[in-house]
């Protein structure tokens, strides 16, 4: 680059609009991945800002699903009992995944959960890069414009279409 010349984002590498996004959210039975299981999976796929592919599937996580989680997300033990069991989502889900760009809100969580199922079945954590949605909103909204960071807060700061509500793809 030469001198006296102002930076772009197409000079540090692949262009945003060419790059492709994976934005991926996961209900569960719990918080700990150890002990819990997935119910559902939404992800969508994104190049140039356009939807290139979903992936949706309820899950049977093995277990009952707690009252309290029945209460949050609405997926009951009903709605999951002929859902295929994670063992025989994950093949398709990394393979939907790829090397794209995984973006979660407070990723640690599913990626948790994602790792762990994977680990417990003998399929290998792709090496992609994580976006996370909750740490960007720390950097980037005042606590005076949020008072929190949980999606449905800003998704009324950004004024989405999208309201959130413990389904994995809406």
């Amino acid at each position: 680059m030469e001198e006296n010349t102002v930076a772009t984002l197409d000079d540090f590498g692949e262009p945003l609009s060419a790059t492709t996004f994976v934005v991926l959210d996961l209900e569960t039975t719990g918080a700990s991945p150890q002990s819990c299981g997935i119910t559902e999976i939404g992800a969508v796929k994104l190049r140039g800002g356009a939807v290139i592919g979903e992936f949706h599937t309820l899950i049977d996580p093995g277990t009952a699903i707690p009252p309290m989680i029945v209460a949050l997300t609405g997926i009951t033990d009903a709605m999951v009992m002929a859902a295929p069991r994670i063992q025989e989502v994950l093949p398709a889900l990394l393979e939907f995944i790829g090397d794209a760009v995984f973006v979660a809100h407070n990723a640690r969580f599913d990626v948790g959960f994602l790792r762990a199922a994977c680990h417990q079945h003998g399929y290998s954590w792709p090496k992609v890069e994580v976006l996370d949605t909750l740490t960007l909103a720390r950097r980037v909204v005042t606590k005076e414009e949020a008072p929190n960071r949980k999606l449905g807060t800003l998704a009324r700061v950004f004024g989405t279409e999208v309201t959130p509500n413990h389904r994995a793809l809406d």
